[in-house]
């Protein structure tokens, strides 16, 4: 191939920025298709391939910036299973994904713990499990970002495990408890899987099964190193800690032990895990500690992963990149070159067509080395496999090798003490044959002595025989006595002689006789201990003979058995295949039998559940018979508010609250009713008597209130006719929802209650009061109006501060500068009523210190109660008038109002302030000071109202749109009719606007007539407010209409021609 060897560089940054920026987009397209298809809001588990493809994505770019960026955006808060499903990817990414990927989600691990806290708070069930998966990731994510050694697989070396855990005993105390709350994390999540599911095994096949339970492959995968890292330091922890100092740490692992030993059995028993995993098993019982040597029986648990196989992945052909064909495509030129030329005079030329093709063959080697490393990627995989598996297959080697070990130690063990007992023996034999040499010795001696000792006896016997011969020879020869007499003598001698001789050889002979005896004794003792160990030796040694003939006899005996065995095996097996044959006919009969009864059970099953199904659908209709007639109870009361003939009905305040709490008490059953019925559908009693209860007394609630409204002020006769009538509206929309199978559930009569609780508070209102002021308590009004003047401003106050940082969270341009430039001039308002409160409560001080003389403060009170009440009057418009400023601000910021609203409460304040000052000028001195100050805070006030009315109406024109009018094809006659039918509207609303002027008109007739009108303090009060303001008056003095205060008897006080105030109830 030509190379290149001066490229301009104008082409190469032209060329290289467009390639790259095209396999960005590419990468970028598929990453979010992947995370789209991976993460939805379906039932149904995560396809491998797609997590796959996500995981290859962060192994691209080296990190998960492109798949947070996606993931950001996923409206997590919207269905618990799309944050479930984001959590399993999740999961995956951390534990597959670049090394990288760790630092990417400890950025964004807030957001993984407001979705698990959002779905936390929330009644669902995939809201807990994804509650507890959260805590699970965020868990995760601290440890390994504690512990970089660790990668987030938890795959480790048991060298480098050591190496992590360091010599420092605190250190490995601490990650050993690290680990036992992470494991406790990961059980946790199994645990509340297997808590949502059906017992039954065939639950795993189904979809929304396998969407819980897919996340549990990642669990086993950690559950399994994190098992075998705790064994290792437990080890390690009881050899340098003593056993009683952990004593906590044993009963917590033998707990997570039998935990996730109940977890492993459980997956192992399902079909789902079969073909996608293979689950070690666990030993029976937990490793014990104490024993140093049960570290050898340790198995490192192993989970394999079988090979994947693609589910819809198109077969990819691998081309020989050595080989690869350039492919060479027809030129087509740009559109923009073919119509201006090209830029700066630039025509393509021979090595430009090089460029591209040469950038062709990179994309086409690109995508080769793309498939070359997914193809390697798979090898990989695979190869990893085999490595768990040779794993495996190492530990059970090294499990048997430690237990040859053990056995060969044992056999030694024996080896000696054979050796040791045949020493023994062997000594016994030689002292044995030792012996019995010198016992033939001795018998030889023996022998010998008694051979002599038998020719002494005879030579003896002869002796005595020679002189028994004697003696007869002197008998029969005395005669010749004397002649023999001296060979007597002779003979005597010699035979003294043979005595003494024979005699003291006898002595030597018993001398030598007793030795021989005492030396044979001896001998023969020593005979005797040698034969006794001899026999003792012989009786071993004849016991393993016996033992040896037993176990041969036993096996000859054990053979003959099994030969009589097999035989009786053969004759059994013969036998069982008959029984067999009848069995597997009886078990046809019996399976033919089962299906027909099966068979008849899910007839009977189908009756019965359709039996049940009518059931519910008649105690449904009933239902919705009955909320018909509530319905029409309800129309009829709602009819009777418009009938010109309910005039003339009136009823008491008393009455109607009765009315009203009876219908509060009968919604507390009817929501009973109502929880029971969806427990319960099958029984609608309860719901249906409580329908007819709360249907009566709504109605009955309704048409008192419309009489009691005969009988009322205009102003309350029209709140209280509007309350019941949305009360009766409102019960409409409610019976409406249990009409509704869909509606049912989510029915709930809370605004029904509401409405019936604003007419009992009218009720309230309207009932006469038990007392009057009495005059010695207006001083302690003044000071108790005044402080809830101030505190309704503070409060006031805080309320915008509160909507301001409310604002700056939810809004955002336009809308947040509006709603910035109302709520601070609001701000800037309260702040100078705040002012002109205090500026008038120092000026009462003051008119009380000089005006009361030698009286107190309370009489000073009573004794002008008519500017008392005035000054009373003008504190609690002005403080109302705050607290209306600040809900109506409040409703124009939550685009639920009318800005309107805020500059009508612009100018109530503006005139509850004149008021005020007004009340507070008339015995003021002239030239106080406190008097100049109130009246620079008025003056003030005045200018924040002014403040608040001007960004009121330019936000209003900043926000509304103003439609343009489009008069494009309109002919003159259609024009001419618009023109009509725009006079008509226009004339129609100056009508309406008239009308409203005077019912404006009549309500200040009105408000006035109620709020009362001083005899000596209206002059000065009427001369001073348009001596001010000249247009204050066409406003009412107040913002709310005061309580008229009556006396007990209802009569008009004829001393002072008017009503006293009376106190607000709360």
């Amino acid at each position: 191939m030509n190379t290149i060897k001066h490229v301009p560089a104008r082409v190469l940054n032209r060329r290289s920025g467009h390639s790259l920026e095209a396999e960005r987009e590419q990468f970028d397209k598929q990453q979010a298709a992947s995370i789209s298809k991976a993460i939805n809001a379906q039932e149904a588990p995560v396809k491998e391939k797609h997590a796959r493809r996500i995981i290859l994505g962060t192994h691209h770019e080296k990190g998960a910036f492109t798949f947070w960026s996606y993931a950001i955006g996923l409206p997590l808060s919207s269905s618990p299973i799309l944050s479930w499903k984001f959590c399993h990817v999740l999961h995956k990414v951390l534990r597959d994904g670049h090394r990288n990927v760790l630092q990417d989600c400890v950025r964004h691990k807030s957001n993984v713990r407001d979705t698990g806290n959002l779905w936390g708070h929330m009644h669902d069930r995939y809201g807990q499990l994804v509650n507890v998966y959260s805590q699970l990731l965020c868990n995760k994510m601290s440890f390994h970002a504690k512990h970089p050694d660790f990668p987030a697989n938890l795959e480790v070396t048991d060298d480098e495990l050591e190496k992590a855990a360091g010599t420092d005993v605190n250190n490995v105390f601490q990650l050993t408890v690290e680990m036992f709350d992470y494991q406790d994390c990961e059980l946790k999540l199994a645990e509340s899987v297997f808590k949502q599911m059906n017992t039954s095994i065939a639950f795993s096949q189904t979809s929304a099964g396998q969407c819980r339970l897919a996340p549990l492959i990642q669990v086993i995968q950690d559950c399994s190193h994190l098992y075998h890292y705790l064994v290792k330091l437990m080890f390690k922890l009881h050899s340098c800690l003593p056993a009683d100092t952990l004593e906590g740490h044993r009963a917590r692992f033998n707990e997570q032990f039998h935990s996730l030993k109940n977890f492993f059995n459980r997956t192992r028993d399902l079909l789902y895990f079969k073909r996608l995993i293979q689950i070690p098993r666990l030993p029976e019982s937990p490793p014990n500690f104490l024993k140093a040597s049960a570290l050898a029986e340790h198995v490192k648990p192993v989970v394999v992963i079988p090979d994947e196989t693609p589910e819809d992945d198109e077969p990819e052909s691998l081309i020989e990149i050595s080989k690869a064909p350039v492919v060479e495509q027809q030129q087509t030129p740009d559109i923009f070159d073919q119509t201006f030329g090209p830029p700066n005079g630039f025509v393509k030329d021979d090595r430009d067509f090089e460029i591209e093709n040469l950038k062709r063959e990179i994309e086409i080697l690109r995508a080769e080395l793309e498939k070359v490393k997914s193809e390697a990627q798979r090898y990989i995989t695979q190869l990893r496999t085999q490595i768990n598996s040779l794993e495996a297959e190492l530990e059970e080697q090294r499990k048997q090798k430690q237990k040859a070990l053990v056995d060969n130690e044992q056999l030694r063990d024996e080896l000696e003490k054979l050796r040791k007992q045949k020493v023994e023996t062997d000594s016994v034999q030689a002292r044995v044959i030792e012996a019995e040499k010198k016992a033939q010795a001795t018998d030889v001696r023996y022998n010998k002595l008694k051979e002599k000792h038998s020719e002494l006896i005879g030579t003896h016997a002869e002796l005595l025989r020679k002189s028994a011969d004697t003696a007869k020879q002197l008998t029969v020869t005395q005669q010749t006595q004397e002649e023999v007499e001296h060979t007597k003598q002779q003979m005597q001698f010699e035979l003294d002689q043979i005595k003494r001789e024979s005699e003291m050889k006898l002595e030597e002979q018993t001398v030598e006789m007793e030795d021989l005896k005492r030396q044979l004794e001896t001998t023969k003792a020593e005979l005797i201990n040698v034969q006794q160990s001899l026999s003792f030796s012989e009786q071993s040694g004849s016991n393993l003979n016996a033992r040896l003939h037993d176990l041969q006899s036993a096996n000859i005996e054990m053979e003959k058995a099994l030969a009589e065995k097999k035989t009786e095996l053969s004759s059994v097996r013969s036998v069982s295949q008959d029984k067999e044959s009848s069995l597997q006919q009886d078990k046809e009969k019996i399976q033919k039998e089962v299906e027909g009864l099966q068979a008849k059970l899910r007839q009977q099953a189908e009756r019965e559940q359709n039996l049940q199904y009518k059931q519910l659908d008649d105690q449904f209709k009933l239902l919705q018979g009955t909320v018909t007639e509530a319905e029409n109870i309800i129309q009829d009361a709602l009819a009777r508010l418009d009938d010109p003939l309910h005039i003339r009905c009136t009823s008491s305040p008393d009455y109607l609250i009765s009315r009203a709490q009876a219908a509060i008490d009968s919604i507390d059953l009817l929501q009973c009713g109502h929880t029971q019925y969806m427990k319960n559908k099958s029984d609608a009693s309860g719901l249906i008597a409580a329908l007819a209860q709360f249907s009566h007394l709504t109605a009955d609630t309704v048409v008192n209130g419309s009489a009691t409204s005969h009988t009322a002020a205009t102003d309350q006769a029209d709140r209280l006719m509007d309350s019941c009538r949305t009360c009766g509206e409102q019960s409409l929309t409610y019976l409406k929802g249990l009409k509704n199978k869909q509606t049912l559930a989510h029915s709930d009569p809370s605004a029904v209650r509401k409405a019936i609780l604003d007419i009992l508070g009218l009720g309230e209102e309207l009932r006469p009061k038990l007392m009057d002021v009495r005059q010695e308590e207006l001083g302690d009004m003044v000071d108790k109006e005044m402080a809830a003047t101030s505190a309704a401003i503070e409060d006031a106050v805080r309320r915008i501060e509160d909507m301001m940082k409310q604002t700056r969270k939810e809004s955002s341009g336009m809308k947040l500068e509006v709603n910035e430039r109302i709520l601070n001039c609001c701000t800037d308002l309260m702040k100078a009523i705040r002012l002109l409160v205090m500026a008038s409560t120092d000026l009462q001080k003051e008119i009380v210190e000089s005006s009361r003389g030698a009286a107190t403060p309370k009489e000073f009170y009573a004794k002008n109660s008519r500017w008392t009440e005035g000054l009373i009057s003008a504190s609690k418009a002005v403080g109302w008038g705050a607290t209306q400023l600040v809900e109506s601000a409040d409703k124009v910021v939550l685009h639920t109002g009318k800005y309107e609203e805020l500059i009508v409460c612009s100018h109530e304040i503006a005139a509850s302030t004149a008021q005020l000052v007004a009340a507070s000028k008339v015995k003021a001195d002239k030239n106080s000071n406190n008097l100049t100050r109130l009246q620079q805070a008025s003056r003030h006030v005045n200018e924040m109202t002014a403040n608040v009315v001007a960004s009121t109406k330019s936000g209003q024109d900043q926000i509304e749109e103003k439609d343009t009018m489009d008069f494009s094809g309109m002919s003159l006659i259609k024009l001419k009719r618009q023109e009509m039918e725009t006079q008509v509207k226009v004339l129609e609303l100056e009508s309406k606007l008239e009308q409203e002027r005077l019912h404006l008109g009549e309500l200040r007739k009105k408000h006035y007539a109620m709020a009362g009108i001083y005899d000596g303090v209206t002059d000065e009060v009427e001369k001073t407010v348009s001596a001010q303001k000249p247009g204050i008056l066409k406003k009412p003095p107040l913002a709310q209409k005061p309580a008229v205060i009556l006396k007990q008897d209802n009569q008009e006080n004829k001393n002072d021609g008017m009503y006293r105030a009376h106190l607000f109830r709360n």
